[in-house]
């Protein structure tokens, strides 16, 4: 299959997409880990790298090059599931194209819907143990006493309301396109991990 997935800051996207991927034996390509191995390696003009790690956004062009090599490699035959783009209906629009070109197209773009509300709250109150990594939430999974607590800069009030902005902004012209095409299913995050799996489950399975 091949597949979008979408979703606010803190929707559980990253662990719905490892048990998806896992599930359909796809890989997920990540534009971020992409452009960033790019930069890494060298690949990427120095006004672009410069550009980049100044937080601006690439040209749509050079990102779909990038995409569309990727989706030429081997473990991409049997479908792959894109994170981090498209983030606009024209970058949408540029997706489609280059995918007609290898003869192939989407089936499905799953939208995770979380009310705004519950993630600010999972953010909040996130911690994360500094010696193993593990991430805690102060209600619903508390830390044990002698846990290293850290709360990240990006989980705080003013900066998760403002992702979840750039996030519906983006989205608002992006969920109708592909919903006026039929491959939109939206998907309650809200709930256990495996509970959100089964719903993305029955959400791309044939009716």
């Amino acid at each position: 299959m091949r597949l979008i997935l979408v979703g606010p800051p803190g929707a559980g996207k990253g662990t719905q997409a490892e048990i998806l991927c896992a599930r359909l034996g796809i890989p997920q390509i990540s534009t971020g880990e992409m452009l960033r191995a790019a930069q890494a390696e060298g690949d990427l003009p120095e006004e672009l790298a410069r550009q980049m790690a100044e937080g601006g956004l690439l040209p749509d062009a050079m990102v779909l090059e990038l995409i569309g090599t990727r989706l030429t490699a081997a473990d991409c035959r049997a479908g792959f599931l894109l994170d981090g783009f498209p983030r606009t209906a024209a970058q949408a629009t540029g997706l489609d194209d280059m995918l007609g070109k290898q003869g192939a197209a989407l089936d499905s773009v799953i939208a995770l819907e979380v009310p705004a509300e519950q993630l600010v709250e999972r953010a909040v109150h996130r911690r994360t143990d500094k010696r193993t990594g593990k991430i805690y939430h102060l209600k619903s999974t508390p830390p044990p006493a002698d846990a290293e607590l850290e709360h990240r800069g990006d989980d705080h009030e003013d900066v998760v309301r403002q992702r979840i902005a750039t996030y519906e902004t983006m989205t608002a012209e992006l969920l109708p396109f592909y919903d006026a095409r039929g491959l939109l299913r939206r998907v309650d995050g809200v709930g256990s991990v495996e509970a959100v799996a089964e719903r993305v489950r029955a959400a791309l399975s044939p009716t």
